[in-house]
């Protein structure tokens, strides 16, 4: 009698051989040690303590040694093999420039060479392959747990990971909150009464749909998971009502996310990106004033963010400039068939979230969907200007109370709301998991030392022309590989601006500050890019989760346009510095 034998497909045995290569570098190949220094604006009070400022808190220095004297400097890092007995020191050093004391917080970080990039890569090819981004994420976090010699994945990995305070932060907000709002809108019919009402009132076919769409987005301006959310939750309706594919959709929340946040000043990304840019010696980056006057002026070189915005903005108006194929092919599917997904499409969103479960008797209302809405965005953007940062949780749960208690004054048994709350909780679990098990890969992926690993490539053997093009292509590999821009901003920023600074004034740059602008709008730009189009970056499973869209199909259609995009940027980029210098 003969036997099927079911024959491994090709993603097993990359995983198989990418598992090998994990235990082989864990064995067999030593970490390289690379010093990080980071020069920090320090006082001495009137006990002649050292201290600095961390959000306006005052911390004490304990000791502070000369720079010759410590063990963590790149010259004694090159003749170790071995973990550094020490993880951090305070050194004083003078300016080789001005003369002066500077003060710096040293440490020295690992990395593994090409190696450092196992895990993110392993992940985002299965990815690609399988298109089941679980099983992929999980496989880079196993290959990067064995690298770094942690086997007991359970205890060592999955449990810390899982159980830190980020983690928790994101069971609270995208299960409990968001879940539950979009459970309650579904149960009582106000994203549907929204989009009934946009629709009458504004909308006249897909591409009215899409423009809607796009401004909203715009509004919704503050960057990262909270606009990805905002804009998901209000553009689903209206795309479904109007026959405007989940890919282009997907798309539109995702494009005008990062890119518009990255441009704007009322968010939290010029302060923390200004606090990565200081370089000692150069006047114009001395303070926190200037280095935001830097970052508002270098913001007219942000060509990606400005281009991807304009190019969602012609998708919007059904334009075809440079949509690629995959968005061309949804629209006209979507046209032609009302289907608004690819017919093997695995959307990562229940259904629960998008059908009518609304009670026999019960009366919906827009009210119910445009209050949460106002009081989410009213408290996101209050606390932001009271208290230099936005309170999502209190945003989201004060958003969930407020449509909760409406649905009870307007007659809901609470039965139905408890109902619908759960069922929200299911369509969003998936997501969810998701989105902690990339949290744990960046993590990893930050461990093995991949991004340091990139921008340690260049050293100072890089033609000024070619610094830009040359940072753009390095920040965008290590954003798609953790996923994370600001992540990556936190490695690439402190290596790659006094890098840019070096090689304008040894390469005699005619302007060496809109040198450092144009270098400096390239790590910005990348980072944009990189999370837009990384299947395991938040933003870009929350817009396919909030909008219905099938993750895998959502990566490929967007990445064809953003990389003509991209492409374009770094051809501007090149030339203004041709230009300029």
């Amino acid at each position: 009698m003969n036997k099927t034998v079911t024959a491994f497909p090709p993603s097993f045995w990359a995983f198989a051989v990418c598992l090998i290569a994990s235990l082989y570098v864990h064995f067999s190949v030593p970490p390289t040690w690379v010093e990080q220094k980071t020069t920090i604006q320090v006082f001495v009070n009137d006990q002649g303590q050292y201290y600095f400022l961390e959000e306006e808190k005052v911390v004490l220095i304990n000791e502070i040694i000369a720079y010759e004297e410590s063990p963590l400097r790149q010259q004694v890092l090159d003749q170790v093999r071995d973990t550094p007995n020490l993880e951090e020191q305070w050194v004083v050093e003078l300016d080789a420039t001005t003369g002066a004391e500077k003060v710096s917080a040293l440490k020295a970080s690992p990395h593994f060479g090409a190696w450092s990039l196992l895990p993110a890569l392993v992940a985002i090819s299965l990815c690609l392959l399988t298109r089941e981004p679980l099983s992929s994420l999980f496989a880079g976090v196993v290959v990067g747990a064995f690298m770094l010699g942690n086997f007991n994945l359970l205890d060592e990995v999955l449990i810390p990971a899982f159980a830190s305070s980020n983690s928790a932060s994101i069971l609270l907000l995208y299960l409990w909150l968001l879940g539950g709002l979009l459970g309650v809108w579904s149960k009582t019919g106000a994203a549907q009464q929204f989009a009934e009402f946009m629709a009458h009132k504004f909308i006249r076919g897909p591409r009215s749909a899409k423009f809607i769409a796009w401004l909203l987005g715009m509004v919704f301006f503050q960057g990262g998971s909270i606009s990805t959310v905002l804009a998901g939750v209000a553009i689903k309706p209206l795309a479904d009502k109007n026959q405007v594919s989940h890919e282009e959709a997907s798309y539109i929340v995702d494009t005008t996310g990062a890119p518009v946040a990255s441009l704007l000043a009322f968010n939290a990304w010029p302060l923390f990106v200004q606090s990565l840019i200081f370089v000692p010696g150069v006047a114009f980056l001395s303070t926190e004033a200037s280095r935001i006057n830097f970052y508002f002026s270098s913001l007219i070189f942000s060509f990606y963010s400005i281009l991807a915005i304009l190019g969602a903005l012609a998708l919007s108006l059904n334009l075809t400039v440079l949509p690629g194929k995959g968005l061309m092919k949804a629209r006209q599917r979507a046209a032609q068939t009302g289907e608004l997904d690819r017919g093997e499409a695995i959307p990562i969103s229940a259904p629960e979230l998008h059908t009518n479960q609304v009670p026999a008797g019960y009366s919906s209302s827009i009210v119910e969907f445009i209050a949460p809405l106002l009081l989410l965005i009213f408290i996101s953007f209050g606390s932001f200007v009271l208290l230099g940062s936005p309170q999502v949780n209190w945003a989201f749960g004060a958003a969930l109370l407020l449509a909760i208690l409406i649905a009870l004054l307007k007659g809901m048994n609470l039965r139905h709301v408890i109902d619908g709350i759960g069922n929200g909780l299911k369509g969003v679990i998936m997501a969810v998991t998701i989105m902690m098990l990339a949290i744990t890969l960046g993590s990893i992926s930050d461990e093995t030392g991949g991004g340091l690993y990139l921008i340690d490539l260049l050293g100072d053997r890089v033609p000024y022309y070619a610094l830009p093009a040359a940072l753009l292509a390095l920040t965008i590999i290590t954003s798609i590989s953790t996923g994370s821009s600001w992540g990556t901003y936190a490695v690439a920023f402190p290596l790659a601006m006094p890098l840019a600074w070096a090689i304008a004034e040894g390469q005699a740059i005619a302007n060496p500050q809109l040198y450092m602008s144009i270098c400096f709008a390239c790590v910005l730009n990348g980072g944009v890019f990189g999370d837009q189009c990384s299947p395991i970056s938040d933003t870009t499973i929350l817009s396919a989760t909030t909008t219905g869209c099938d993750l895998m199909d959502h990566v490929k259609t967007q990445f064809e346009p953003a990389f003509y995009t991209v492409g374009l940027s770094a051809i501007l980029w090149t030339i203004s510095v041709v230009v300029v210098a």
